[in-house]
């Protein structure tokens, strides 16, 4: 149930327009969207009326507005970390689908960019039936998971990369989450969650899409909607959902940067090698071969190596440009 928090809003209005259907709804105007994702977060939407709304946007799908608005609704609700001084920008690491198929690399990118000196947040999901998670991955790396965001800037400060599970991070925003066991499908916050900006100053958020429809809106919202204060940001299709490069074959990867869109690794460039990867895609087994890629026993995939090293690019010049 709902925990109310202060006056319920009455969202029948907001319903109205987006609950008809694929073609006849209506897209709500950004202020309208901050409102009542606002509202959502706080528990001042009934049970009854939550569950219309998050089914009527994953119908409707939504707008460049509307996830303006609800992210903005989103980075208010939790207070912001503060990136360590130094060269670098703090990158932001979204991990919330985990690998069902391939080994999930995600740790292995978050450790390689840390050994170059830049901070790097993970936020996400620390269990997901059928799928291995960069928490589980984390973990049998002996790499702790931070309980708040103070841990999480303790870690940064030491040049650790810091996992932080989206409950500890944004617990309103944790509770929307789980409503997919409630309802079965997604909803809009597991696409707010990825391209979310937890840091009170400009970082570098790597952004996933799963669906290709979210590749235009997303470019749309980053290019006409994003803040240029909060920092760029990198798109791809997502590895399995996750923002890591496919060792196999490297997907396109945009940047944004001051509301402009630079094409940074061209589509589907199938790797000149086989990538040497781990053998089974369990925790234990792909934190081994990440640990024999630091120590310099195995090759660091192509693709990856050239994501880490655009990251480190991008990460000094928007510190450079904050001084």
């Amino acid at each position: 149930m709902t925990e109310s928090n202060g006056d319920m809003l009455a969202a029948a209005r907001f319903i109205k327009e987006i609950g008809r259907g694929k073609d006849g709804a209506r897209s709500l105007t950004r202020d309208d969207a901050r409102t009542l994702y606002s509202a959502m977060l706080d528990g001042r939407v009934s049970d009854l009326e939550l569950g219309a709304i998050l089914l009527a946007m994953r119908v409707k799908g939504e707008s460049v507005e509307e996830i303006g608005g609800f992210l903005e609704a989103a980075e208010a609700s939790f207070t912001p970390l503060q990136a360590p001084a130094g060269d670098y920008a703090p990158v932001i690491l979204p991990s919330y689908n985990g690998s069902r198929h391939m080994p999930n690399l995600t740790p292995l990118l978050a450790l390689l960019l840390a050994r170059e000196g830049v901070p790097v947040l993970m936020h996400g999901v620390t269990h997901d039936p059928q799928r291995v998670t960069s928490a589980e991955i984390f973990a049998a790396l002996d790499l702790p998971h931070a309980a708040d965001a103070a841990q999480a800037e303790v870690a940064l400060q030491s040049g650790q990369p810091a996992f932080i599970p989206i409950q500890h991070l944004a617990p309103k925003l944790a509770r929307l989450l789980a409503m997919r066991r409630v309802l079965g499908v997604r909803n809009s916050t597991h696409t707010l969650v990825k391209i979310m900006q937890p840091f009170a100053t400009a970082a570098l958020r790597l952004t996933s899409y799963t669906h290709p429809e979210y590749l235009e809106m997303l470019a749309n919202y980053f290019t006409t909607a994003a803040p240029a204060v909060r920092g760029d940001a990198f798109l791809m299709r997502g590895t399995e959902g996750e923002t890591v490069a496919n060792a196999r074959r490297a997907q396109q990867i945009d940047w944004f940067h001051d509301s402009q869109r630079v094409l940074l690794v061209e589509k589907q460039r199938v790797a000149e090698e086989l990538a040497d990867l781990p053998e089974g895609r369990d925790a234990p087994a792909t934190a081994a071969w990440i640990k024999a890629v630091l120590a310099g026993q195995r090759q660091i995939p192509e693709a990856i190596q050239e994501q880490v090293e655009h990251c480190v690019t991008v990460a000094a010049q928007i510190r450079r440009a904050e001084c």
